[in-house]
């Protein structure tokens, strides 16, 4: 029931299509999907980690624009850890709003190719819940070392930046 142009591609190196079994079209096509798995697995990898040094960055330089306004926090009675927790929910703040965005997104383009190629696109409610559970925890862990930079600026030091 498949056209032989497709079984050539799917079979790769047989020499011909009759001699093609259903265990040869399973294991070529199980050898396709770890591949593309394997693929997909390592651009996801590199975005995420471009994105969290993107969140990093961005409050590295929130830090350094705000510096007296943290010195100043630090002069009335602020702690270290008040300083640290501030910039961290920043950064998961930052990373959550990210991953909505990112979730509706692909929401939207699966319906638009839906419509457009006339595929089955099925959205799993659990893969959007761990792509939000994902984004929070890249903002915690890329917002640790700018709040923790944040929370050891000497007040009086803060206090004369420019």
């Amino acid at each position: 029931g498949l056209a032989p142009s497709v079984a050539r591609v799917v079979s790769g190196n047989m020499e011909t299509v009759d001699k093609m079994t259903v265990a040869n079209l399973s294991a070529s096509l199980k050898r396709t999907n770890r591949t593309i798995v394997a693929l997909l697995a390592g651009v996801a990898t590199v975005s995420l980690l471009v994105g969290g040094i993107g969140v990093m960055n961005l409050l590295l330089l929130s830090v350094t624009q705000r510096t007296r306004e943290v010195g100043l926090r630090m002069a009335v009675g602020a702690k270290p850890g008040d300083i640290a927790r501030q910039f961290v929910l920043e950064a998961v703040l930052l990373s959550l709003i990210g991953g909505v965005a990112g979730i509706a997104l692909g929401v939207a383009a699966s319906g638009s190719l839906e419509k457009f190629f006339h595929w089955s696109a099925v959205i799993s409610p659990l893969a959007a819940v761990i792509a939000v559970i994902v984004a929070i925890l890249l903002g915690v862990i890329f917002g640790v070392y700018p709040a923790r930079r944040a929370s050891q600026l000497s007040p009086i030091e803060a206090l004369r930046y420019e």
